[in-house]
């Protein structure tokens, strides 16, 4: 009799136990909010070719076309909340939006206060100069002299590789990182401290300007995530797997092809 009782209790626990698995948990409440509003907030400082950049009244780029092809297979839409290099953090600590993109640098600083999708877009700081300063600038030493002048953006880790590493040059500071390339080849500067893929695609755009240290960056290597807000872990887990479905796809590999390489 015990062993028949204990068998139907065993059955029946089982059976609460399937009933308990077919019932889909609630969902974290930043989840929950963006599936009810059916609105994805994207915070993107706009300035940071091939990642996302604002021209026009629209945003294109790498990290564009991975965010509108995450918000389609979740049936969102993409809400852009401007920011800023200077102001990215703040902005999102803030809750001003539910994931920032753009080119951003993985690092432990910014780890330690928000989340990243997979790491993507490996890079190292090269320096953007003038074709004809080919012959100048072969040395990291040689970027920090009196003579040469450094235009930087403010806010991001270019910024913090210039005030660290050269601190003998002339520098400047520029508020649109886009406009950059253009006052370098004008003559209007000597250095653009930037990242690999940047730097190459503005030198494939104006035949004035030059990648130097390309082969042999003045960094070590780094990569570029999407930066997720922490408050939900059920959020952080359904991005990352949208994010794993993409890449299964092929989908992530054809925006790298448009746009990375």
């Amino acid at each position: 009799m015990w062993f028949r009782c204990s068998r139907c209790a065993a059955i029946l626990l089982l059976a609460l136990m399937g009933v308990a698995w077919a019932i889909p948990s609630e969902a974290g409440d930043r989840l929950n909010r963006i599936l009810e509003t059916k609105t994805l907030r994207v915070g993107a400082p706009g300035d940071y070719r091939p990642f996302a950049m604002l021209e026009d009244g629209k945003y294109e780029g790498f990290d564009v076309d991975v965010i509108a092809m995450m918000a389609g297979e979740l049936g969102l839409r993409v809400e852009y909340v401007p920011t800023s290099w200077p102001k990215l953090m703040e902005d999102h600590l803030a809750d001003k939006f539910d994931v920032s993109l753009g080119g951003i640098t993985r690092n432990v600083a910014r780890m330690l206060r928000a989340d990243f999708l997979p790491a993507y877009a490996p890079f190292g700081k090269v320096a953007l100069i003038r074709a004809e300063d080919r012959e100048k600038f072969t040395t990291p030493e040689s970027l920090n002299q009196p003579d040469v002048r450094v235009i930087k953006n403010p806010g991001g880790t270019n910024e913090k590789y210039v005030d660290a590493n050269l601190t003998k040059a002339k520098v400047t500071t520029h508020g649109s990182n886009a406009e950059i390339p253009g006052l370098i080849a004008g003559g209007k500067g000597d250095v653009m401290i930037t990242d690999t893929h940047e730097a190459l695609l503005y030198s494939k755009k104006d035949s004035r300007l030059a990648v130097a240290f390309f082969d042999a960056p003045l960094t070590p290597v780094a990569c570029k995530g999407f930066m997720l807000q922490t408050d939900d872990p059920d959020f952080v887990r359904v991005m990352k797997f949208v994010w794993e479905e993409l890449q299964l796809r092929g989908e992530l590999k054809k925006a790298e092809d448009r746009w990375l390489k």
